[in-house]
Order: structure tokens, then sequence, then C-alpha cells
């Protein structure tokens, strides 16, 4: 994955490169201090995933990353910042941006985001991910766990938690193809579009 880090602080900077470029899949293609360096880099180097922090000089992330997705649509945006209150939460999922996470997390979490991002799929730091919830169109009422199986379960917990499918599948023991199978089963049967809904669902019903 070729990523663009976004971020003023040269300190934050330095530890995201060292912590990203530590990971063979990932190479680090550009880095900017402020939102407009941000759009400009982006244009130029087109990477798959921008990891973004929110208070930018000049152009906040907010901002930059709405630039961003009308000009390259299929680039990914992943929020990192310290920004946590619900404004700036939905203002940034609503300007397009993939996925969220809170600085101080774990590189692990944050590759977690990485790579639900890559995906196409949306992730939020379970730090504010309640905050999100009431703001989302609630699920269809047909939504029912009782209807799904003690695997689809065990897929489904792991969806709340942030895991990718590839991860779902290393911790199941299960192939890609059987944890894709498995997704859509609770997708269709909870009567849901995506993988947010479906943990909306589980959210609302206490499954976490």
């Amino acid at each position: 994955m070729r990523i663009l880090i976004v971020e003023d602080d040269p300190m934050m900077q330095l530890g995201l490169e060292q912590s990203l470029t530590a990971h063979p899949q990932i190479t680090i293609v550009g880095q900017a201090e402020d939102g407009y360096m941000g759009v400009e880099a982006a244009m130029k180097f087109k990477p798959d995933i921008v990891v973004m922090d929110i208070g930018l000089p000049r152009l906040d992330g907010i901002a930059a990353t709405q630039q961003i997705k009308a000009a390259l649509p299929d680039v990914r945006v992943v929020m990192l910042t310290s920004h946590t209150t619900e404004r700036e939460i939905i203002a940034s999922l609503s300007s397009g941006a993939d996925a969220y996470c809170i600085k101080g997390a774990s590189v692990d979490r944050l590759l977690k985001a990485i790579a639900a991002a890559a995906e196409g799929a949306t992730y939020l730091d379970p730090q504010i991910a309640r905050q999100v919830l009431k703001h989302l169109t609630p699920p269809s009422p047909s939504g029912n766990l009782a209807n799904l199986s003690p695997r689809e379960m065990e897929v489904l917990k792991l969806i709340v938690e942030g895991y990718s499918n590839p991860e779902i599948a290393t911790e199941l023991y299960l192939s890609p193809n059987t944890v894709k199978t498995h997704v859509r089963g609770i997708m269709n049967k909870l009567a849901v579009d995506d993988r947010v809904q479906a943990a909306v669902v589980a959210l609302r019903s206490g499954l976490v």
C-alpha cells in the first residue's frame, strides 16, 4: 500500500513513518505539513491511503479530505487525530473519511484502520464508535441476530471490533472466501447494506 502522511507535528510524522515502514507491505510516498500541501501531494502521488490529521494549518483535515475525495474518489482517507468531539467526527465522516482513529492508539489499531479502509470498509475507533451510532440511520427492523449461525456471530463480533476480512480469516482459521460468504450471509439476514450497518445492529442489540 502506498501511503501519504498529512501531519503538522514533526515528531508525529517521524513516528508514523518509522512505525508504518516497519511493515514491508507499506510504502510512504510522501508527507505534508498542512491541508493545502496534503491536497497537492495527493494529486501528485495518487496514494492508496492518506493518513490525515484534523488540526492542520491553513486548511484543516476535514476540508482537505473533501477536496481529495472530490478529485480522487478511490483514494482512502484514514483520520488520525486527537479530536473526539461529535461535530468533528461526523464532519470527518461526512467529508468522505473512510476510517477514524485516535492518536495514542496502538500501531496495530492504526494498521487495522488502514486495512479496513483499503478494503473499502469503514473503521471507527472503539472510543468514538458509540458517538457515531446515534447519527446513523437506524437499521431495518427486520434485522434479527437470532437468525445468525454461531459462526456468523463470531464473524460479526470481529467486524464490530474493526477486523478486516483477511484478519477475520486468520483469527478464525477460515479461508478469505469463506469469510466473504459469512459476511454476505450476515448482511442478508440482518437486512443491511454494509458492514457498518451490521455493526450498528450488533451494538444496539447489546452484542458488544
